[in-house]
């Protein structure tokens, strides 16, 4: 069985191992798709701070069921995504029905290894499968997820102003979930290329680039009031900080996005506001359900979404380069 590790930061190796055994309510899964994260691209260039070496990758998964214990939802033979958060499901964010968020979380391919490799050993009740759906949207499910629980956190209502740093995939995804609840959206990024696919493909209404501009076109835009909800997929220091000022009076502001510092902002501009500052981390079955009932509505338009196509065997030449958002890469997808 071939299996790629990221050993190092920016440096993989092809290993070989055998195939994993079945336990304990467990099933085991042949991997066909894979998508690449940004945490995938953070971790190889090790800015991932919730990270060890050596680690195999791979979060965004689809694959068949090969053998699986006795279940009454799910079969041999059936196509699932995985949901792949894996919680204690004892501590107090688990007893409050968050486990997105478990004090002991060990997330598939982050704290533990994960789905570059041709057959998996995965929890039964991590599986979600969904009739009708393509391998290609099962894969996709996870990033989309992430976009929709950040949306549900920041209670996004129809009529309202958001603004989505960050114009990668997962602020796609954030854009997209935003728009289904009926909000208006505006892009912000540092990169024009990425802008203008949100203008010209993604089909998102304002488009404002990071810098000394932003903020007069923000305000012409909402018309003074600026932003319901200011939502960061960036996981930039820089672009968080920044953030803080597009915040509407009695806005909120939500992390999607991760980095390794500390964030600073004025106390006296945020209290005015009364803004709300909260964080959002991965996502629940809840999200996933939301994704695939609206990829199954044909609402979520993949062909757009997936720019770059490689085979397993070529993600190590690849793999460096789809750090480069100059390349044009939204979504790479590794077909098994």
């Amino acid at each position: 069985m071939k299996i790629l590790s990221c050993v190092s930061p920016g440096e993989f190796s092809f290993i070989e191992g055998g195939l994993p055994q079945i336990s304990g309510g467990r099933a085991i899964v042949k991997i066909k798709k894979i998508g690449i994260c940004g945490t995938d691209l953070h971790a190889f260039e090790g800015t991932q701070p919730f990270f060890s070496y050596p680690r195999i990758l791979g979060h965004e998964l689809a694959g068949e069921v090969m053998e699986i214990e006795e279940n009454k939802e799910i079969s041999k033979g059936d196509w699932v995504t995985v949901i792949p958060y894996f919680s204690c499901n004892v501590c107090v964010a688990c007893r409050n029905g968050k486990p997105n968020c478990c004090q002991k979380i060990s997330v598939f391919g982050v704290h533990e290894d994960g789905g570059m490799q041709e057959f998996v050993s995965l929890p039964i009740a991590s599986l979600v499968k969904r009739a009708g759906l393509s391998l290609e949207q099962l894969a996709l499910a996870e990033p989309f997820a992430i976009g929709a629980h950040g949306v549900r956190r920041a209670a996004v209502k129809s009529g309202q102003f958001v603004l989505v740093i960050g114009a990668g995939p997962i602020g796609l995804g954030v854009m997209e979930f935003a728009r289904i609840a009926g909000a208006t959206v505006l892009a912000m990024d540092i990169n024009e290329k990425r802008l203008e696919f949100c203008r010209e493909v993604w089909n998102i209404p304002h488009v404002v680039k990071a810098g000394n501009s932003a903020y007069g076109l923000i305000e012409e835009i909402t018309n003074g009031d600026f932003c319901d909800a200011v939502i960061d997929a960036t996981g930039s220091l820089t672009a968080i900080n920044q953030g803080f000022q597009y915040i509407a009076h009695g806005g909120s502001y939500v992390l999607v996005g991760l980095q390794k510092g500390e964030i600073a902002f004025s106390h006296p501009e945020f209290h005015k506001r009364e803004a709300t500052l909260m964080s959002s981390r991965n996502a629940t079955r809840e999200d996933f359900d939301q994704v695939l009932d609206t990829m199954a509505s044909g609402q979520l338009p993949l062909e757009k979404y997936i720019t770059h196509r490689v085979q397993f065997d070529q993600v190590k030449e690849d793999f460096q380069s789809w750090l480069n958002p100059e390349t044009g890469v939204i979504k790479a997808l590794v077909e098994m």
